[in-house]
């Protein structure tokens, strides 16, 4: 008889890894997922037409707390502060972000093709965002809007999935599709009535996303156009997925199993849900419309990590927000004229997710 720790080989029975490697093969790839995402922050820095040293940027950093002798110049002080850090900064947490809700919501609705789009909070923001641009709002109008339709879009999938009876998953998912397609109409239409010489340029550009124009504002807040920012958004959505990702783990066994474990599924799905959708609203309302992140990420981490969401959730906010800040920075140096990131994304993610359903392997 083969016990749980073995299994059958050509060779005859082979032990599986203990606990033990496997925890410590998960701290591994977590401490190098790091790592790598504190490179990658420094060879961003160094990255452009005006280099700046990692060591006069942390000096800079310094000087803003403590008394620095300044050895920068005024120009790579106002490059640092208002253009290369911010961008930075929006790339990590936007990409931080929606790979936690894409892994997030793969693990309520118990699907590995669920993105953070599933349930239409980016339809949302793009009509929300469309329509800011054509009331001429400005830049922290879109934002507001496009976050609040977002929510908006989640919370009529919500609200008609309580009316409609069947599976609720199921309901969730398919009202999500519903909206996600009303919303897209409205876009389609508020590109139809835009004006071809302004508005229409800047809807088509927001749509293809990108974190150009990143303002320290925009992230913390504090401006008198802008008093609250995205980051501490961000952050109570991605505390609580983090809170939660052992509940995530029972969801994924289905509700008859959270029931007997004393889990209350239908109300951790929904804070679930309420936690990815704030982030992702967050995210898209100031980048606009960035796919494939929360959709390829996680199953990325599944391959390295496992999927014990204990160590799969903040595996994938390392990698997603790594990967983001990556592909901006090629999205910026590849041509001479700027690609949007949302492009880069898709070339990336498309042929990365087609290798990974026509694998042997299940998802």
């Amino acid at each position: 008889m083969i016990t749980s720790s073995k299994k059958e080989s050509g060779n005859g029975l082979i032990k599986t890894p203990p606990v033990s490697a496997q925890k410590n093969r998960a701290r591994a790839v977590l401490i190098a997922l790091g790592v790598l995402m504190i490179v990658a922050v420094a060879v961003s820095l160094m990255l452009g037409r005006y280099p700046i040293p990692p060591d006069e940027a942390i000096r800079m950093l310094l000087s803003e707390v403590f008394p620095v002798t300044e050895t920068w110049t005024d120009q790579m002080y106002i490059l640092f502060f208002n253009v290369r850090l911010p961008r930075i900064l929006m790339a990590l947490f936007v990409g931080c972000c929606l790979a936690a809700a894409g892994a997030a919501y793969q693990g309520t609705f118990q699907n590995p093709l669920v993105s953070p789009d599933i349930l239409g909070a980016s339809q949302g923001a793009a009509l929300g965002a469309a329509i800011g641009i054509l009331m001429h709002l400005g830049g922290a109008g879109v934002s507001v809007m496009a976050f609040a339709f977002s929510l908006l879009s989640v919370a009529l999938v919500l609200l008609i999935s309580t009316r409609a009876k069947g599976n609720h998953v199921l309901v969730v998912v398919l009202a999500g599709v519903m909206v996600s397609s009303l919303f897209s109409a409205g876009v389609s239409y508020a590109k139809l009535v835009a004006d071809p010489t302004n508005e229409l340029a800047d809807i088509t550009y927001w749509l293809m996303g990108s974190v150009t124009g990143s303002t320290l504002e925009q992230l913390w807040g504090g401006a008198p156009n802008q008093p609250i920012g995205v980051v501490p958004i961000m952050l109570v959505g991605l505390v609580m997925l983090f809170v939660l990702r052992w509940k995530i783990n029972i969801l994924t066994m289905g509700d008859e199993e959270a029931s007997t474990m004393g889990v209350d599924a239908r109300r951790v799905r929904i804070l679930v849900i309420f936690a990815a959708t704030l982030v992702t609203a967050a995210s898209v309302s100031v980048t606009g419309m960035i796919g494939w992140v929360g959709l390829v990420i996680p199953h990325l981490c599944r391959m390295l990590i496992g999927v014990d969401y204990r160590k799969l959730l903040p595996a994938s906010m390392l990698m997603g927000g790594t990967f983001l800040l990556v592909v901006d920075d090629v999205s910026r140096l590849a041509t001479a004229a700027e690609i949007p990131i949302g492009i880069l994304t898709a070339f990336i993610g498309a042929p990365f997710f087609l290798y990974l359903i026509t694998r042997k392997k299940k998802l």
